[in-house]
């Protein structure tokens, strides 16, 4: 998730309901999309070209990933945050379970039965945020393609299921279009955030192709750099972009509201891939590459037709 997002602390927020305790199913779908509006992210909009049903489950999903992502990525030691992890891991056990510590938990395991979601993949986001606790380093991308698939395909592969595939389409043949737009859209998000992964002792491009394009982390400012980044970058592009063509099948397999969703998505991150590329073609690392509001809002109007079945 986008870092300049609002955190949610998964715990302090249980304390929020007082001596209301965890509120019923309709109660977590409303507090759900509270977080949802709160974040400070513009892809929760993109919820709106849902079903009713469908975007309430988009809500539940998405505050359950907020409050995870938030245990790496919020301020604080992460040796202390390896046994808050692990609590949360529990709970989600236990939500699975009909047994609720949080109120995210009644949503997501309505959501979860609902829509078939199979719960590996809510282990599998927590498995690539327990990666994102110690410094990251990925020898070669063999090392970091699975990582790719437990923060952001796992998540897409779940996105999916709430979406819905037309009649007769099975289930394995989306999964692996599914997995590959999220590796997509992972690999975009290291590209744009190589500066401040840096400074934050992360550092997800492989360590063999940092080697072969004489690129150290930290130095992405550089100018002296500047001529290796870019090339480094470009790399790193054209393989997001095969990425982004294996990932193309899904659309037809997805029904009209869920390609309508996808296509923003997918719309968002290539325009972002783009941007990424053009600044580092100028020698511009400081920085976070952005995509403009009027091509997000071409994008979003574009999807409208889509939704509808008139596209």
């Amino acid at each position: 998730m986008a870092k300049e997002e609002q955190p949610v602390r998964p715990w302090s927020l249980v304390g929020r309901w007082g001596g209301l305790g965890i509120p019923g199913v309709a109660g977590s779908y409303r507090y759900c999309r509270h977080v949802t509006q709160s974040a400070g992210s513009s892809f929760p909009v993109a919820f709106r070209l849902l079903p009713a049903a469908r975007r309430r489950a988009m809500d539940a999903l998405y505050a359950f990933l907020r409050v995870t992502d938030d245990l790496a990525d919020a301020p604080g030691d992460p040796a202390a945050k390896r046994p808050e992890l692990a609590r949360w891991r529990a709970a989600l056990g236990d939500a699975l379970a009909g047994r609720y510590a949080h109120p995210v938990h009644p949503a997501l395991h309505d959501t979860v039965r609902r829509h078939d979601i199979p719960p590996r993949y809510l282990y599998d986001v927590l498995d690539g945020v327990e990666a994102d606790l110690a410094p990251v380093r990925f020898a070669t991308f063999a090392d970091l393609e699975p990582y790719c698939y437990r923060v952001a395909s796992a998540v897409g592969l779940a996105c999916v299921r709430v979406w819905g595939l037309r009649p007769g389409v099975r289930w394995a043949d989306a999964e692996p279009p599914a997995v590959a737009a999220g590796i997509a859209f992972q690999l975009t998000n290291i590209v744009r955030d190589l500066a401040e992964d840096a400074a934050r002792g992360r550092v997800y491009l492989p360590a063999d192709e940092l080697a072969r394009f004489g690129c150290r982390p930290g130095e992405w400012a550089d100018p002296a750099a500047a001529g290796s980044a870019r090339e480094l970058v470009r790399f790193q592009a054209v393989r997001a972009r095969d990425y982004y063509r294996r990932a193309a099948g899904l659309d037809r397999l997805l029904t009209d509201p869920g390609r309508a969703i996808f296509g923003v998505m997918r719309g968002t991150y290539q325009a972002l891939l783009d941007e990424v590329e053009r600044r580092a073609a100028a020698g511009t690392f400081a920085g976070r590459a952005r995509v403009s509001r009027r091509r997000k809002g071409l994008i979003f109007l574009r999807a409208w037709p889509v939704r509808w079945g008139l596209w």
